[in-house]
Protein backbone atom coordinates (compact mmCIF):
# COMPACT_ATOMS: atom_id res chain seq x y z
CA UNK A 1 0.00 0.00 0.00
CA UNK A 2 1.14 3.46 -1.04
CA UNK A 3 1.69 5.86 2.14
CA UNK A 4 2.84 9.02 0.59
CA UNK A 5 2.46 10.68 -3.10
CA UNK A 6 -0.61 10.30 -5.16
CA UNK A 7 -2.56 7.88 -3.17
CA UNK A 8 -5.66 7.28 -5.96
CA UNK A 9 -5.20 4.28 -7.69
CA UNK A 10 -6.97 5.51 -10.83
CA UNK A 11 -4.44 8.56 -10.99
CA UNK A 12 -1.60 6.08 -10.24
CA UNK A 13 -2.83 4.14 -13.56
CA UNK A 14 -3.42 6.88 -15.93
CA UNK A 15 0.18 8.43 -15.45
CA UNK A 16 1.85 4.85 -15.42
CA UNK A 17 0.05 4.21 -18.94
CA UNK A 18 1.37 7.90 -20.24
CA UNK A 19 3.80 8.18 -22.47
CA UNK A 20 5.40 10.82 -24.56
CA UNK A 21 3.26 13.97 -26.03
CA UNK A 22 0.23 12.20 -23.90
CA UNK A 23 -2.23 14.66 -22.46
CA UNK A 24 -4.34 14.69 -19.11
CA UNK A 25 -6.38 17.42 -18.33
CA UNK A 26 -7.15 18.44 -14.22
CA UNK A 27 -10.21 20.93 -14.96
CA UNK A 28 -12.13 22.81 -12.31
CA UNK A 29 -16.03 21.16 -11.49
CA UNK A 30 -17.82 23.16 -14.42
CA UNK A 31 -15.43 22.18 -17.02
CA UNK A 32 -18.08 20.12 -19.83
CA UNK A 33 -16.61 16.90 -20.07
CA UNK A 34 -16.63 14.97 -23.34
CA UNK A 35 -18.46 12.06 -23.95
CA UNK A 36 -16.94 8.65 -22.97
CA UNK A 37 -14.11 10.23 -21.55
CA UNK A 38 -12.61 8.59 -18.64
CA UNK A 39 -12.66 10.83 -15.59
CA UNK A 40 -11.17 11.08 -12.23
CA UNK A 41 -13.95 12.49 -10.49
CA UNK A 42 -11.86 14.28 -7.26
CA UNK A 43 -15.14 16.75 -6.78
CA UNK A 44 -16.52 16.83 -2.85
CA UNK A 45 -17.86 19.83 -2.30
CA UNK A 46 -17.21 23.08 -4.09
CA UNK A 47 -13.56 23.91 -3.82
CA UNK A 48 -12.48 20.77 -2.72
CA UNK A 49 -10.04 19.46 -3.55
CA UNK A 50 -8.76 22.46 -4.85
CA UNK A 51 -7.06 22.62 -8.82
CA UNK A 52 -3.71 23.86 -7.44
CA UNK A 53 -3.16 21.44 -4.89
CA UNK A 54 -4.37 18.13 -7.01
CA UNK A 55 -1.94 19.65 -10.02
CA UNK A 56 0.95 20.28 -7.17
CA UNK A 57 0.87 16.53 -6.64
CA UNK A 58 0.28 15.04 -9.59
CA UNK A 59 3.17 17.36 -11.23
CA UNK A 60 6.06 16.19 -8.58
CA UNK A 61 5.34 12.69 -10.28
CA UNK A 62 4.67 13.59 -13.91
CA UNK A 63 7.12 15.12 -16.15
CA UNK A 64 5.83 18.04 -18.25
CA UNK A 65 6.95 19.10 -21.92
CA UNK A 66 3.86 21.28 -22.64
CA UNK A 67 1.02 23.08 -21.02
CA UNK A 68 -2.19 24.79 -22.29
CA UNK A 69 -4.42 26.99 -20.85
CA UNK A 70 -7.32 28.58 -21.85
CA UNK A 71 -6.61 32.55 -23.22
CA UNK A 72 -8.86 34.15 -21.06
CA UNK A 73 -7.24 32.72 -17.95
CA UNK A 74 -5.03 35.26 -17.54
CA UNK A 75 -7.93 38.38 -17.55
CA UNK A 76 -10.30 36.39 -15.67
CA UNK A 77 -8.44 34.27 -13.62
CA UNK A 78 -5.09 36.02 -12.47
CA UNK A 79 -4.44 34.91 -9.55
CA UNK A 80 -4.13 31.46 -10.97
CA UNK A 81 -2.42 32.59 -14.21
CA UNK A 82 0.04 33.99 -11.84
CA UNK A 83 0.65 31.13 -9.73
CA UNK A 84 0.85 28.98 -13.31
CA UNK A 85 3.32 30.67 -14.46
CA UNK A 86 5.40 30.57 -12.02
CA UNK A 87 5.12 27.12 -11.08
CA UNK A 88 6.04 26.10 -15.39
CA UNK A 89 8.42 28.97 -15.78
CA UNK A 90 10.94 27.46 -18.81
CA UNK A 91 7.73 25.37 -19.84
CA UNK A 92 6.32 25.89 -23.56
CA UNK A 93 2.50 27.14 -22.64
CA UNK A 94 0.01 27.03 -25.59
CA UNK A 95 -2.95 29.19 -24.71
CA UNK A 96 -6.15 28.93 -27.39
CA UNK A 97 -9.43 30.46 -27.05
CA UNK A 98 -12.03 28.32 -24.45
CA UNK A 99 -13.84 27.21 -26.67
CA UNK A 100 -10.95 25.47 -28.34
CA UNK A 101 -9.67 24.32 -25.29
CA UNK A 102 -12.75 22.09 -24.58
CA UNK A 103 -12.53 20.85 -28.02
CA UNK A 104 -9.31 19.62 -27.27
CA UNK A 105 -10.24 17.70 -23.93
CA UNK A 106 -11.29 15.46 -26.27
CA UNK A 107 -7.66 14.44 -27.29
CA UNK A 108 -6.72 13.79 -23.43
CA UNK A 109 -6.25 10.29 -22.11
CA UNK A 110 -8.17 11.29 -19.25
CA UNK A 111 -9.56 14.24 -16.95
CA UNK A 112 -9.49 14.82 -13.76
CA UNK A 113 -11.89 16.86 -12.12
CA UNK A 114 -11.42 18.84 -9.13
CA UNK A 115 -14.27 20.78 -7.01
CA UNK A 116 -12.53 23.92 -7.90
CA UNK A 117 -14.92 26.63 -8.07
CA UNK A 118 -12.92 29.71 -9.71
CA UNK A 119 -13.44 30.00 -13.59
CA UNK A 120 -10.61 29.25 -16.19
CA UNK A 121 -8.72 27.21 -13.44
CA UNK A 122 -7.87 23.83 -16.34
CA UNK A 123 -4.89 22.77 -17.93
CA UNK A 124 -3.75 20.85 -20.21
CA UNK A 125 -0.83 18.51 -19.54
CA UNK A 126 1.58 17.22 -21.79
CA UNK A 127 4.04 14.39 -21.30
CA UNK A 128 7.68 14.92 -21.65
CA UNK A 129 9.92 11.89 -22.44
CA UNK A 130 11.53 11.16 -19.32
CA UNK A 131 15.15 10.03 -20.92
Amino acid sequence: MYHSGVLNGEINRILGNLRHTDRICIADCGLPLPEGMEVVDLCVRLGQPAFLDVLKEITEHFDVEKVVLAGEIEEKNPVLYNALQEQFAGVFTEFVPHEEFKRMTGSCAAIIRTGENHPYANIILQSSCIF
